[in-house]
């Protein structure tokens, strides 16, 4: 039993190949946009619906098995990095995201001034800025 089939089984969803195809796609390709994840599994089963695939990722999503990503002005982004409340950096010029551990305490990461009450367990923190790609370009 693959690690995928024993992940899903622990969530209690059966496991198929279009669920097995998005995580694969998922575990190498971090923070891509659904067109991407279709096209990914398109390209290991050809006939797979593009509802097949929404239907998969809020699944997997809803099941905690991915995270789901939506930076402010970005598309939806899937990853298989789930559980560690880890954060992102987002290019501001060409939109590549990259993973930020922590960086500092106990989850959720930060302490809110006031947290009015809320029983926090978790925190969304996104840093802005240029990937070394876009920043070594040539202003014109």
């Amino acid at each position: 039993m693959s690690d995928f089939e024993a992940q899903l089984r622990a969530v209690s969803l059966r496991v198929t190949r279009p669920r097995l195809a998005v995580l694969a796609a998922l575990r190498d390709n971090p923070h891509v946009d659904t067109e991407t994840v279709i096209a990914l599994v398109r390209a290991e089963l050809p006939t797979v619906s593009h509802q097949a695939v929404y239907d998969v990722l809020r699944a997997l999503t809803e099941s905690g098995l991915i995270r789901r990503i939506q930076p402010a002005g970005a598309l939806a982004r899937y990853e298989t990095r789930v559980g560690d409340n880890h954060h992102h950096v987002v290019c501001r010029s060409c939109g590549a995201i990259a993973d930020v551990d922590c960086a500092v305490g106990h989850a959720p990461c930060l302490t809110a001034g006031s947290d009015h009450g809320f029983v926090i367990d978790e925190a969304e923190v996104v840093y802005w800025g240029v990937c070394p790609e876009c920043a070594a370009e040539p202003v014109q």
